[in-house]
């Protein structure tokens, strides 16, 4: 067993919800958001995650024991930007309580530690990297405007071809985006649409 008494992170919040995005929406998950950001998205919802040393630092042994006792298979790793943080040891902890890791990331950082699935949304306000493509499970392009459907498409050109595409209207643009979206979808199926179910159920 590894020790990681002498591992923290910074923490911003968390808690037993449902994955409500993309492939996995539905699933039961461990959300650990951590604290840090320096992407800083116009329509972020979570703007509060930005200043990592706003946050406490928790113990990475408290962490999972957390994600353990909540009996959910999965641990969602989100933030802010958690790959700004160093995460072999969050993983491999979580691994070891047999715990499955999901993390979300705008690829702006080298993505460490060892991960089931890989969310890549990349953002217009800090490129991707492009060795973050090839890792990506599925890639979730949140549409704001008409203009993010073909930015989404050349995106989607540097993912595995085994990569689930989801199309996700910001939520505040929702009603006006989604037309955008489903014309877009009609002419190329490949591409799936993520509806933040989390939000339309009350769920954190």
């Amino acid at each position: 067993m590894g020790n990681w008494s002498n591992v923290d992170y910074p923490v911003m919040e968390r808690f037993f919800t449902v994955q409500g995005e993309g492939a996995h929406s539905g699933t039961a998950a461990w959300f650990i958001r951590l604290g840090g950001c320096d992407v800083g998205c116009a329509w972020c919802d979570v703007k509060d995650s930005w200043d990592v040393n706003a946050h406490p630092r928790i113990s990475c042994e408290t962490l999972v024991q957390e994600a353990r006792d909540s009996g959910a298979p999965i641990c969602v790793v989100t933030g802010g930007e958690p790959a700004m943080h160093q995460l072999e040891s969050l993983t491999s902890a979580l691994h070891e309580a047999g715990i499955r890791t999901h993390i979300e990331t705008s690829g702006a950082h080298a993505l460490t530690g060892s991960w089931d699935w890989v969310t890549l949304s990349p953002k217009r306000f800090k490129a991707a990297r492009k060795d973050v493509f090839p890792l990506a499970d599925e890639l979730k392009v949140v549409v704001v405007n008409r203009q993010d459907l073909p930015w989404g498409e050349e995106h989607a050109a540097s993912v595995r071809p085994d990569t689930v595409l989801f199309l996700q209207p910001e939520w505040d643009r929702r009603e006006r985006v989604l037309p955008y979206i489903m014309d877009h979808l009609q002419v190329n199926p490949r591409w799936r649409i993520s509806l933040q179910m989390h939000k339309y159920v009350g769920l954190p």
